[in-house]
């Protein structure tokens, strides 16, 4: 479709619904009243701004930026990279990128996650960066594993990486979550089956990239992140930015 215009109109039966039998959190965080639309006020859009010095460079490499020194995570290494753009395919550059994940075991550092994988001590699971002027980004981390979870009977997580992209102010955020190439678990996953649409579902999906992988180190996953229009990339459940 040749563009016309800044943006394009909203395809609704792109979203899953807010609502899922099946996906039973849904039940409790599914909206009981219909939305409303807030405007930003002149604080929060001339607010805080986030600049490349308010970044460490060790704060994208996941493998490190937690463990004692001369230590490193535990897990298989990987590289995930692309790019944030927009609906014209633009680059969105001086974005702030952030990702939290699982251990390789399948737990995350939190007080309240009981599964019996162990804390790998030299994992934080957690990283940020901002895109360069062609709105690129690139975390080095470690594949997360799966993880059972009380949806029902015998339901698991696919690995998955959230990742969070922020505006120009902090009220600008967006988030999602990551999935990988091959992955059985996908299809199978009551929160991926909320999705109607299968080219959606492709969206979150982030592809094997060998030309990018590091011989005898490290595997390269390829995932661009689209904000609005008819190929944006889906933002749990939530219609912001689309």
């Amino acid at each position: 479709m040749p563009d016309q215009g800044e943006f394009y109109q909203r395809d609704r039966d792109w979203h899953p619904p807010a609502y899922v039998k099946e996906y039973k959190t849904s039940v409790a965080r599914s909206p009981q009243y219909s939305l409303i639309s807030l405007q930003n006020s002149v604080g929060e859009i001339t607010g805080p701004v986030f600049g490349h010095n308010d970044i460490d460079p060790m704060d994208r490499d996941l493998i490190h930026n937690y463990a004692t020194a001369g230590e490193s995570a535990i897990g298989e290494r990987i590289i995930l990279h692309g790019r944030v753009l927009d609906e014209n395919a633009r680059p969105v550059p001086n974005t702030l990128v952030e990702i939290w994940q699982a251990n390789a075991g399948g737990r995350y550092r939190h007080k309240k996650d009981t599964y019996l994988a162990p804390i790998d001590p030299n994992f934080g699971g957690c990283g940020r960066t901002i895109t360069d002027e062609n709105g690129y980004y690139y975390f080095r981390t470690v594949k997360p594993g799966a993880y059972p979870w009380r949806n029902y009977v015998n339901s698991w997580r696919p690995a998955h990486i959230h990742v969070s992209v922020f505006g120009s102010g902090f009220v600008q955020r967006l988030i999602s979550q990551i999935y990988f190439e091959g992955d059985p678990l996908i299809p199978l996953c009551p929160i991926v089956k909320s999705i109607p649409n299968q080219e959606a579902i492709n969206s979150l999906v982030a592809a094997l990239d060998m030309n990018s992988t590091i011989p005898l180190d490290t595997i390269a996953y390829k995932f661009d992140i689209v904000l609005r229009g008819r190929r944006s990339t889906l933002f749990e459940n939530r219609l912001e930015g689309n």
